[in-house]
C-alpha cells in the first residue's frame, strides 16, 4: 500500500491533491472557513471515493496550520467510509452502517484498522463503535476535530462521527498509544460533584477540585490552564491511565476535556522525559515492523503547544519521519480502541 500526503498552506485544495491518482480512501483536514467548500470540491474531484474529513491542523514533516491537507491510500487497500449520526444522543441507532461496512471490507485484527474523526461526545461514540470492532479485535485510532463538524463521503455533519475502515492487502497493521506522563507522588482522589454534560469536576476527596489542584502544585488560579500541560489528571482504567486535561476553571470546580464521573479514581500526573519516550516509541515500532509503508498519527493540541513552546515540534516530526511516510492530525482529543484520552499520541502503522 501507499500513503499520499498533499497540502496547501493557503487552503488551495487543487494544490493539495496535485499528483494524486486512483485513491481508494481519502482523509481531509481543513480550516474552519473553507471546510464545507473543500468537502464539496473533494467529492467533485474524486466522486464515490470513500472519504472522511474534519477541521484541524495536520502535518507530515511540517505543520499545516490554517490551510488544507489530504491523506490518501492507494495500491492494495480495501476501504469503506461512513458516519454515525446523533453522537450526543444515540449513535447506536446507526450501528448497522458500521456492521455492513465491516462485512464488505472483511478485515481482521492483523490487517485492518478503523480511523475516526469525531465532532464530540467521544466517550459514547467510542463505546458504540468498539462494540462492533471488538468482535474481530480490530483496533481504532482517531481524534476530535474542531468546530463540531466532520464530513463523510462528500457531506458535512454536525453531532456525528465519521469513520474509515482500511484493510491492508499487503501486510499487517498495528495501533499504538504514547503517554509522556507518569504519576506524581502517591496522590489518589475520588471524584464527586461531577456534571457529565459539562465535563465538570467539582470535588476531589470531598474538597473543591480547584483548591486541591492549586495546593498540590502551588499555582495561582491564572496558572492552572497552562499548568495542565505539565500536570494533567489521570483516570485509572484497569492497567491503563487515561489522561484528563483541564479546560477551564468554573468557580471552585474544574472543567475538563473529557468526562469525569462520580466515584472515578483519579491520580495526579507529571510530564516525563518526552524526548526519551518518543525515541522508545520509534524503537518499539521498528522492532515490530521490518518494513513500514505508512504511519498515520493523531497528536493532541496540547502536545503540539507543549512541543512548540519547547522548540521540539519540528524535531519531533523529523524523528517520526525516520520511520518512513509519517503524517497526521492535531486533534482535540485522541482515540485508542474504546479509550478517549487527552494530551496523548495515537497512531497506526501499516506494513
Amino acid at each position: 500500500m501507499k500513503q499520499f500526503f498533499g497540502a496547501s498552506q493557503s487552503g488551495n485544495l487543487q494544490e493539495a491533491v496535485s499528483g494524486l491518482s486512483n485513491p481508494q480512501l481519502i482523509l481531509l483536514m481543513s480550516n474552519g472557513e473553507q471546510f464545507e467548500e473543500h468537502v464539496k470540491k473533494l467529492e467533485a474531484l474524486f466522486p464515490k471515493v470513500p472519504s472522511i474529513g474534519c477541521i484541524g491542523m495536520s502535518y507530515d514533516n511540517r505543520i499545516v496550520e490554517k490551510g488544507v491537507s489530504v491523506v490518501a491510500y492507494t495500491d492494495g487497500v480495501v476501504a469503506a467510509a461512513n458516519v454515525l449520526e446523533e453522537a450526543s444522543v444515540m449513535p447506536v441507532k446507526y450501528i448497522a452502517r458500521l456492521e455492513k461496512d465491516m462485512d464488505s471490507v472483511g478485515g481482521s485484527q492483523s490487517d485492518t484498522i478503523c480511523i475516526d474523526f469525531c465532532s464530540g461526545n467521544d466517550a459514547c461514540v467510542l463505546t458504540t463503535i468498539y462494540s462492533v470492532l471488538k468482535h474481530r479485535n480490530i483496533s481504532l485510532v482517531g481524534g476530535t476535530g474542531d468546530a463540531g463538524k466532520i464530513s463523510a463521503n462528500g457531506k458535512v455533519y454536525e453531532d456525528a462521527v465519521a469513520y474509515a475502515l482500511i484493510k491492508n492487502k499487503n501486510g499487517r497493521v498495528k495501533a499504538y498509544k504514547e503517554n509522556i506522563y507518569h504519576q506524581l507522588g502517591n496522590y489518589r482522589f475520588i471524584a464527586s460533584r461531577t456534571d457529565k454534560s459539562q465535563y465538570l469536576l467539582g470535588e476531589l476527596n470531598g474538597r473543591p477540585a480547584k483548591q486541591v489542584y492549586q495546593q498540590i502544585l502551588q499555582v495561582s488560579e491564572e496558572q492552572i490552564l497552562t499548568q495542565t500541560f505539565k500536570n494533567p489528571f489521570g483516570k485509572l482504567n484497569g492497567n491503563e491511565t487515561c489522561i484528563i486535561s483541564i479546560k477551564d476553571v468554573s468557580g471552585n470546580a474544574l472543567t475538563c476535556y473529557r468526562q469525569v464521573n462520580d466515584s472515578d479514581v483519579l491520580v495526579m500526573l507529571e510530564l516525563g522525559d518526552y524526548r526519551e519516550t518518543v525515541k522508545n516509541t520509534i524503537q518499539q515500532i521498528r522492532q515490530d515492523f521490518s518494513q513500514i509503508s505508512a504511519v498515520f498519527s493523531v497528536n493532541c493540541l496540547f502536545r503540539y503547544l507543549l512541543f512548540t513552546e519547547n522548540h521540539y515540534m519540528q524535531e519531533y516530526l523529523q524523528e517520526m519521519g525516520t520511520l518512513g511516510n509519517h503524517v497526521g492530525l492535531v486533534g482535540y482529543g485522541e482515540h485508542y480502541n474504546n479509550q478517549f484520552v487527552n494530551q496523548s499520541m495515537t497512531c497506526v502503522v501499516f506494513e
